[in-house]
């Protein structure tokens, strides 16, 4: 059986990572400061299902198949990169399509309407926050890579590997909970700030430009 050691080992590498600002922070948090609070949620619960998903799948050995072969492991990194870099791009030329003249209101009409065609959570949809979530945690293959180089290590032999696999991703899932509450907490507090069409493209432009770099990392194997 897993000991009480490893599951603490195992929290505090995983917290760390949880509160580290990256590509969940930047989507939960634009989602929910825009005021769309079913699809933040929706995000976040994706998010957490493909974290479960890597957990089982480890816990079965699939995702050390796919850290084994080199071609398996390149295809999802490319689609996923190509799949980062197309949402943030969109983003991205959503706010361009702005024009600086025209009224609050329509500019924030403009911007949720070419929001929703890009998938950037302009529908205030659970469903639709947790499949964008949930494709952009599979479609990371780092994520598999991760789980493979940590989960063997706190596992003692001869152990089932299964349900202490799920326990462990419980973990980490529960982590990441208890912080997507503290950022949705903290989008209510800067919602009243984006009342403003070009402080809404502000947020935009810095999430597109996040989510696209990331695409750009993971591209580059970094």
């Amino acid at each position: 059986m897993i000991t009480l050691d490893a599951i603490g080992t195992f929290a505090l590498i995983v917290g760390l990572l949880t509160i580290t600002p990256g590509l969940d922070t930047a989507l939960v948090l634009r989602t929910a400061a825009l005021g769309y609070r079913r699809r933040a949620w929706g995000v976040v619960l994706g998010i957490q299902s493909g974290t479960l998903a890597w957990g089982v799948l480890t816990s079965l050995g699939v995702t050390a198949l796919l850290t084994a072969s080199h071609v398996a492991y390149v295809t999802l990194r490319w689609v996923g990169a190509a799949y980062l870099v197309w949402m943030g791009g969109r983003l991205l030329w959503a706010t361009w399509r702005d024009s600086p003249g025209e009224s609050p209101r329509a500019a924030g009409a403009g911007t949720e309407t070419v929001g929703a065609k890009a998938g950037s959570g302009a529908d205030d949809s659970l469903l639709g926050g947790w499949r964008q979530g949930l494709v952009t945690n599979l479609l990371n293959p780092k994520m598999g890579a991760f789980y493979v180089a940590v989960l063997p290590q706190l596992i003692p032999a001869g152990a089932g590997r299964i349900a202490p696999g799920v326990l462990l991703a419980g973990v980490h899932i529960l982590l990441a909970v208890v912080w997507a509450c503290v950022l949705i907490a903290l989008a209510r507090v800067l919602r009243d700030r984006l009342e403003r069409p070009s402080a809404r493209r502000c947020l935009d432009r810095v999430t597109g430009t996040v989510v696209a770099a990331f695409g750009v990392r993971l591209a580059l194997g970094q």
